[in-house]
Order: C-alpha cells, then sequence, then structure tokens
C-alpha cells in the first residue's frame, strides 16, 4: 500500500510540474517539501526502466570536451552529471536543492552571470507551462557560440519543426539532432547571438510526459 501511495503521489506532483508555471512549481515545493522527495523517488523508478538514459548520453559527450568548460545543469535533480563529467566548474540548479551541489531556483531566473557558461544542459527537464523562459534564460548565460544541449521524451513532441523554429528565432541554431530514438529525441544548439525579440515568439509547447498507473 505505500507503494501504491508514494506511486499515487508521483504522478499527482508530476502533473502539476508540467501544467503549471515553474515559479508556481518552486512555491508548491517550498510549501511541501515532501512532494519533491516523493517526487525524486518515482522519477528514479522510472529512470531505472527506460533502455537508455539521455543523461550518460550528455555525460559521455562532456567527457571529450576541454576541462576548463563551464556547465549550467537546468533540471539536475541530484546534481549527477556534475559528479561524472571532467569539468570543475558546474552549476547545477532545481526547484529544490536535493544536495549541497545543487543551486535551488527557478530555471527562468538563475544568478548566473550573462555569457559566462560553456553549455547549458536540459535533460527531460523542459517541464512546465514557460519553457520560452528557460530558453531565453539559457540564451543569457551562455557566451556566444555556447552549447544548448536539449533531451527530452518523443512523445512530448507535436511538431518537431516548430520547436526547432522557435528555439531558432530565440537566439540559437541547431546544429545536431538525433530524432531516432525510439524513446528520446537529442538536440545540440549553439547560441549565435542575444535575445532581444523574444516577445515576438511564441510560447514554446511541448505535452506533458504524464506516467499511467500500473
Amino acid at each position: 500500500m505505500i507503494v501504491q501511495l508514494n506511486a499515487a503521489r508521483f504522478r499527482m506532483v508530476n502533473e502539476e510540474l508540467y501544467t503549471t508555471t515553474s515559479e508556481k512549481a518552486k512555491a508548491m515545493f517550498k510549501r511541501d517539501p515532501e512532494a519533491f522527495k516523493s517526487y525524486h523517488v518515482g522519477y528514479q523508478n522510472q529512470v531505472e526502466q527506460w533502455p537508455i538514459n539521455p543523461l550518460n548520453v550528455i555525460i559521455t559527450w562532456l567527457k571529450k570536451q576541454p576541462k576548463d568548460w563551464i556547465i549550467a545543469d537546468f533540471g539536475c535533480g541530484d546534481a549527477k552529471l556534475s559528479m561524472s563529467v571532467p569539468q570543475t566548474k558546474v552549476h547545477s540548479f532545481d526547484l529544490v536543492a536535493a544536495n549541497n551541489r545543487v543551486t535551488a531556483c527557478d530555471m527562468a531566473h538563475t544568478p548566473l552571470k550573462p555569457g559566462s557558461v560553456d553549455v547549458v544542459v536540459f535533460c527531460l527537464s523542459l517541464m512546465g507551462t514557460n519553457i520560452k523562459d528557460f530558453i531565453i534564460e539559457a540564451n543569457r548565460v551562455l557566451k556566444k557560440g555556447g552549447i544548448m544541449k536539449v533531451a527530452e521524451v518523443e512523445s512530448r513532441f507535436t511538431n518537431l519543426n516548430d520547436f526547432l523554429l522557435n528555439v531558432s528565432r530565440l537566439g540559437f541554431h541547431c546544429t545536431q539532432k538525433d530524432v531516432q530514438q525510439k524513446y528520446f529525441y537529442m538536440f545540440d544548439f549553439k547560441k549565435n547571438r542575444d535575445c532581444k525579440k523574444a516577445k515576438d515568439v511564441p510560447e514554446i509547447a511541448l505535452k506533458p510526459c504524464m506516467y499511467k498507473k500500473r
């Protein structure tokens, strides 16, 4: 029964995260810290069932990149990425600090300085109804020519071309995409300009990723 209750709590919190703004989600976890623990445990259980973890793919890529690169992991969970890569400067952000490696904040408003980061990572973390705000923030903190890596569940994309177009309008160019995987899509975007006309870009909408009762 405890397992069933925890699973139900995970599904409830997961739905809330996908259907509200990041600001409201942060407030929810501040009111109810146990909600984040329930979500994190449930998420880890889901990860164990996947044939591939896209975070491991990103970690493998980072291991081949310069060690002096500065990384920002948006929606880091327990900051596994920061513990797995050779880069010494990794900023790990999430709505709640699961450990002392994580800075709790709204991903739309990080404490990073403009143009201070070489790589921004969004690994299964484009949640909420204000995804555009996250991309704008990534543009702000990235250096010119910096890389934004995105990994998301394949079923969330209803119109891939619209997604790529709107991200490009926020100051990026897609340099690589892997849409052949059965479960996940992965993209590399390069920052080619500052984002100055964000208000002219429509909201970036992805379908919520809901987990069925088992």
